[in-house]
This record gives structure tokens, sequence and C-alpha cells, in this order.
């Protein structure tokens, strides 16, 4: 058997030699004086080698212990060998397959159904669970996952870390589905986080205080690209994000007519947005302006982005409307809200509010279907504003429109 003693005096000679230990233990001394621990044994029949480090690194005594677990592992019917492949293999593959990685590639993979507003904010989302980036997926734990919602809990921000959970839960599900994790644990989460309090957007919908709303836009003394996105959001009430990346080629202002990309939309799905004649009038005044350029309303930077998602609802505020009383979206729930009590087809209201259609059949029917409503019915939305505007609140008729829609 070999000693520290006789290993330290060992030469190196000019081809690799070996000395003997026990039980198929050696150690190959090379040419170049390196020290290698093996372990020679029979498996399937074969002989084959096993690799227990260097020499000093691994010690004489490390170099049998490890020997003697080996050995025990072959009289379990084991080989060593493969199963340290198999350990490598799953460690290359876990490296492989971290919950980062996944994210990305599942992103990727959303990008072309998601509105690029929506791409972005997953982006963040994910972000926000970056703690999970460099860890298999497979590895992660409820209370990993808990212990990075709790920190957005506890800033106070509840409601992120509600939308975190479901982007964290979306992620595994799609590496359940490609055969890379087995559960999604956030559905052990349920319960765990607080509750969000649900409010509905801010929105004005009493008349007389629409027409105090529409006096007050129409004095507003700011830029003049958003004075002119804030008097088209009531009239045309699209959401915030498709209002101020409008663009001049999206528009046919003599056909009065605005064709949205599908690619803009949240649902992904064109739209298009008829233009009442007051809408027209506000754009080509602003086409004076911004028409050299891509966006009607650009970016004061760069002529190459939109406005900023806040330009909307900071000029409300400057105007004196707080976040509990209107907000750029408000404009779609007052609008949606008047429209319905002056008995509009609420299919008619939903389909220009780009709502989503849980029926698909019906949805595809629907897709081409009342535009001519639609178009009486933005004429009409945008003659009653005006109405309002001038104060007439207490002596306008409501427009009712009890017909039943029609394509």
């Amino acid at each position: 058997m070999l000693t520290d003693t006789a290993i330290r005096k060992a030469k190196p000679q000019a081809k690799p030699y070996k000395m003997a230990d026990s039980r198929g233990l050696f150690l190959l001394v090379h040419p170049n004086g390196s020290r290698y621990w093996r372990w020679k044994y029979r498996a399937g029949g074969k002989e084959k080698l096993l690799s227990f480090g260097v020499y000093p690194e691994v010690t004489l005594t490390e170099a049998r212990d490890r020997c003697d677990q080996a050995r025990a592992q072959r009289r379990d019917g084991v080989d060593p060998s493969a199963k340290r492949k198999a350990a490598k293999l799953a460690n290359v593959e876990a490296g492989a397959n971290t919950f980062g990685t996944i994210a990305a590639e599942w992103l990727a993979k959303q990008q072309p159904t998601m509105a690029e507003a929506t791409h972005s904010k997953a982006q963040w989302q994910l972000k926000l669970a970056g703690a999970l980036d460099s860890r298999p997926i497979r590895e992660i734990t409820a209370p990993e996952v808990l212990a990075i919602l709790r920190k957005l809990e506890s800033a106070g921000t509840i409601d992120t870390a509600h939308s975190v959970k479901q982007r964290i839960g979306r992620v595994m599900r799609y590496a359940i589905a490609t055969g890379r994790a087995e559960r999604d644990v956030t559905a052990d989460l349920r319960g765990a986080l607080t509750p969000v309090n649900t409010t509905h957007r801010a929105a004005i919908t009493d008349p007389a205080k629409v027409g105090d709303l529409l006096r007050t836009l129409d004095g507003y003394t700011g830029q003049p690209a958003t004075c002119a996105a804030l008097r088209l959001a009531p009239l045309l009430f699209v959401r915030p994000g498709n209002l101020r990346a409008m663009e001049w080629a999206e528009l046919d202002l003599d056909g009065s007519e605005w064709r949205i990309p599908a690619g803009k939309m949240k649902m992904k799905d064109a739209h298009v947005v008829p233009l009442p004649s007051q809408a027209v009038a506000i754009l080509r005044d602003l086409e004076r302006l911004t028409g050299g350029g891509r966006y009607c309303f650009a970016s004061l930077r760069t002529s190459k982005r939109p406005m900023s998602e806040n330009t909307i609802n900071a000029a409300l505020r400057r105007l004196g409307f707080d976040k509990e009383t209107m907000t750029g979206h408000g404009f779609r729930a007052m609008a949606s809200s008047l429209l319905n009590e002056q008995g509009w087809a609420p299919d008619v209201i939903e389909r220009q509010l780009a709502h989503a259609e849980r029926n698909k059949v019906r949805a595809a029917y629907n897709r081409a279907q009342y535009m001519a409503e639609r178009r009486k019915m933005m004429q009409a939305w945008a003659d009653y504003l005006d109405a309002l505007r001038d104060g007439a609140a207490d002596k306008v008729i409501p427009f009712k429109r009890n017909a039943p829609a029609t394509a």
C-alpha cells in the first residue's frame, strides 16, 4: 500500500507509470510531475477507470475514501462512472434551463402576440423576479418566489406583487409544456399575498361635469401637440397608448378614418376608428406642426419616438384633475357609460372600444360589422360633446339609439 512519504519521493520518468495502492486504486505519475488518482474496476464486462482528482489536492486518505464510496456503489449494482456522467449532464441541463433563460425564451415566443406596451411591461415584471434568473427552474421553490413577492409587498406595491406572481407562473407553465419543469410552484402561493383592492379607473360621467372638463381642456396652454391630444382623447376614446402612438401614415383624413395596425393593439387585432368632423379638424391643424414626421404626437426630445405615456395624465394634473377624478384611460369609461345610457347598441360600443369578443366565431363575424353604425355614433358623440362644452348639459336631449346594430 502507498504512503505519503513514498508518493512525495516518487520521481517523474520518461513515460507515465503507476503507483499501486489497494483494491484497484493507484496513482498515475506523469513525466511533467503531475499525479492523478485512478481507480480500476469492471462494469458490464469491461474494464473502466474512474478519476478521483490530483495529488496533493486530494490526499491519500481522501482518495481511499472516494474509492470506498465507489466500491459501495458497485456492490449496489451502480456504475460510478455512468452515474458521474449522468450528474454532469444534469448539471449542464440545469444550467441551460435556468429561470432567466426560459423567461427570455418565453418572452421571445410571446412578443409577436403582445402589444409593445404589454411586452415592455412583461420584461419589467420579470426583471423584478431577477433573483430567480440563475436558478434551475426545476429547483425553484414556492418560498423562494414568495420572498421576492414579499419585498414588493413591503414596498407598498401590492398589485405589482400579484402581477409578478402571475408572470412567473406563465414562465413556469411554459417550462412544463416544454418538458423542463414538472409543476408551477406559484400555485402553492394562493392566498399568501395581500389581496388587491380593485378600484375602477377614475372617470367623469356626469354630463354637466363633462362639459366643465371639456372647457378646461380647451383652455390648456401647454405644448400644442399635447393640447391636440387632450382634445382628441374624449372624442375618440381609444387607449392612451394608441393615441400617443398615432402615426400620420395611419390616417386617412379625407376618408375620416384612422386605421390602427394589429401590432399596436392590445388584442393584436387591427382596429378602425371613424373620425368625426371635429377630430379631422383638430388633426388638420396639428398636421401643420408635426405632419413632416412619423408621429402625430412626437416626443419633444426626438421625433423618432411618440410622446411619453405620462403626458396626458400630467396635463390633466396641471389642469387640476387628480388621479381620483380623471385619467387618460378614464375617457374610455366616460364614453362607454354615457353611450350606453343613451341607448347605443352595446355591441357597437364594445367594438368601438376594441374590447375582445370572448366568442371567437362571433368575433370573426363582427370584425367588419357595425361600421356604418359606428360612424353615426362617433359623429353623434362628438356633436353631443360640443353641446356639453357649450354649457347645454341641462338642455341636451340624449341621442337615443334603440334600433339594433347593423353592419
